[in-house]
């Protein structure tokens, strides 16, 4: 199995979720030995954490821009809530 890249917080979304298809694409494989399956599955469920939390970012944004004033439309700095 080549060696894959560790989920990083700082990729971006796309990233994230074009390397969760291909762990889900090998998982789904069934070629896989049981070490390797669980290190993989790991690994997707780090990346599906990323996923999420770009997602989450990508919706504060949209309701920061949409509680502006109406008819006004402006980008408020995204600003991380403690979960």
């Amino acid at each position: 199995m080549a060696k894959r890249r560790e989920a990083e917080p700082s990729m971006s979304f796309e990233d994230a979720i074009a390397k969760l298809e291909s762990v889900v694409d090998a998982l789904e494989g069934g070629q896989l030995t049981l070490e390797e399956s669980l290190k993989l599955f790991q690994e997707g469920m780090a990346l599906r954490a990323v996923c999420e939390a770009k997602l989450d970012q990508a919706e504060t944004t949209i309701r920061k821009l949409l509680e502006t004033s109406p008819g006004v439309v402006s980008e408020v700095e995204f600003e991380a809530e403690d979960a």
